[in-house]
């Protein structure tokens, strides 16, 4: 499996459990503040990811290494807008 592929694999892995956390909270009437804190963690995790996958498509877009992309910090991509 390439990197891209496994990156994917990763996006999907979260995005699932982002929706299990999601309906969770939903039906729950106590105070959840560990689901809750998981799902903004995975929220950013997978902003992270995104942003790798589109720093590493557009490197090959671009005839550059796409092995060139590296993780960047939660602050910088939270923000982003897609």
């Amino acid at each position: 499996m390439g990197t891209d592929q496994r990156v994917l694999h990763r996006i999907t892995e979260m995005a699932d459990e982002e929706r299990r956390l999601r309906d969770a909270l939903a039906g729950a009437g106590a105070d959840r503040a560990a689901e809750r804190d998981r799902l903004g963690a995975l929220e950013r995790e997978l902003d992270q990811c995104w942003d790798l996958l589109r720093q590493r498509r557009a490197r090959a877009e671009f005839g550059e290494d796409p092995d060139g992309a590296r993780v960047r910090p939660q602050s910088q991509v939270e923000n982003y807008q897609s």
